[in-house]
């Protein structure tokens, strides 16, 4: 059975409706806990999904799930496509393929405290967007823009997000 196709422009109008006079209903709240598994893996419960994050042997780990990093990668591509989606409907940007790929550049003496002069993230990632329609390359480098300055996983790498850790001890 499909899921019936619902207009993009259709969500962004009710939210529209929703926050117009209460800002304050634009605010969601997203969870996340973790437990660790095997030497240097973890399961993440994000609502009722479950998934699994491991690292490669040469991290201690046993290759058995995506490490951090690479889920990391997953969700500024998937963040990509979506807001890709969301602004080709926007914009009325016709858009027949949409593809994304992504790499980026880790130096481990980050993360383990070799050169403390080495950021323990990645040094620079690469994204490439393939598009395809029958729009001028201006449309769609329009396109680009607005994911670009839209995009909520990308705003987390290229802008500064306050993060506050509390350690609970005994708990």
């Amino acid at each position: 059975m499909t899921a019936p196709v619902t207009s993009l422009n259709a969500i962004t109008d009710a939210t529209r409706a929703a926050v117009a006079d209460n800002p304050a209903a634009a605010a969601v709240v997203f969870k996340a806990s973790a437990e660790p598994e095997s030497t240097v893996g973890s399961a993440i419960t994000l609502g009722k999904y479950q998934v699994h994050v491991d690292e490669p042997p040469a991290l201690g780990g046993q290759h058995t799930a995506p490490n951090p990093v690479e889920y990391y990668l997953a969700s500024l591509l998937s963040c990509q496509v979506v807001t890709y989606r969301f602004w080709a409907e926007r914009l009325g940007i016709q858009v027949d393929s949409l593809r994304a790929s992504a790499e980026g550049d880790l130096d481990v003496r980050g993360f383990f405290g070799l050169d403390e002069s080495v950021r323990p993230g990645f040094q620079q990632i690469r994204v490439t967007v393939n598009v395809s329609g029958p729009e001028t390359a201006e449309r769609y480098r329009e396109l680009q823009e607005a994911v670009d300055a839209h995009c909520p996983v990308l705003d987390l790498t290229t802008g500064a997000t306050p993060v506050h850790t509390q350690l609970i001890i005994g708990a």
